[in-house]
């Protein structure tokens, strides 16, 4: 058993829909969350400063004393998870591997599309990942960055959302896909209107689920379960905007946000 927290880091408070599934699979784990909103968004930015924030965020949440580290974004799961595990000795979970191994479970006709930032979508990390998996898959990758503001704005369920779903999902309806997913830890919160627009027969795939999932079966593995029954509140750390990101954050995650401080990351 390991008391020592779980740390979750993104580019801004996308990944809390990370944070929102380990806090029901993890209710007695103590979680600390940073969230890079200084240098929102990475899906803009280029794979070397990717690798770099991705580093400095790991490096904060080393000083906490965690246990383990999920990166709780697409772009810097798909760009430097794998110099991470290279470069830091304690487990590091992505979201790119959980969600792409659902993508090929759940799909029945093979057409798995992919809808992210520009820069997960670039990466081709979701479609190499997924045709590891399955190389008879044929994978459509669609670029959705007006998704993220979409979200931000609380505009989810509005018609604005609708058609610009609407214009980005004509490649997925012409190529016929089963399975869609979300890559992008924003995009959960469309689910509403993705449904609209592609149909409810389509499974969308959310890997901030899968990943807590898959959490939860390494740490059980590994033995670094906690062994406290204690409810602990989530630490929340972020690199600018602390009020916005309160404000913000506590809709997402439909409570009270006690407590954001402010930290600064570019020293790390």
């Amino acid at each position: 058993m390991d008391n020592r927290p779980i740390g979750i880091f993104d580019s801004g408070i996308g990944g809390l829909t990370v944070l929102k599934e380990l806090m029901e699979q993890f209710p007695n784990e103590k979680l600390i969350y940073f969230g890079d909103t200084a240098r929102i968004p990475y899906g803009t930015k280029s794979k070397e400063a990717v690798i770099k924030y991705s580093f400095q965020c790991i490096r904060f949440l080393l000083s906490k004393n965690v246990k383990t580290i999920i990166i709780a974004c697409n772009t810097a799961s798909a760009v430097a998870l794998e110099p991470a595990l290279k470069e830091f000795d304690l487990p590091i979970l992505g979201v790119v591997k959980s969600g792409s191994k659902a993508a090929v479970k759940e799909t029945q006709n093979d057409k798995i599309g992919v809808i992210g930032t520009t820069g997960t979508i670039n990466s081709y990390a979701y479609q190499r990942e997924i045709r590891t998996i399955s190389p008879s898959a044929e994978v459509i990758g669609q670029a959705c960055p007006l998704f993220v503001q979409i979200v931000e704005d609380g505009w989810e369920d509005t018609e604005v959302a609708k058609l610009t779903a609407e214009k980005y999902l004509i490649d997925m309806k012409e190529h016929d896909v089963d399975t869609l997913v979300l890559g992008c830890t924003h995009y959960p919160i469309l689910r509403y209107t993705l449904k609209k627009v592609l149909g409810e027969e389509v499974k969308l795939i959310n890997p901030a689920y899968e990943t807590a999932k898959e959490s939860l079966e390494l740490l059980t593995e590994r033995k670094l379960l906690t062994e406290s029954s204690d409810i602990h509140e989530v630490e929340f750390y972020v690199s600018d905007d602390a009020e916005k990101f309160r404000r913000i954050g506590g809709n997402m995650l439909n409570r009270n946000i006690k407590s954001v401080k402010k930290i600064e990351i570019e020293g790390l």
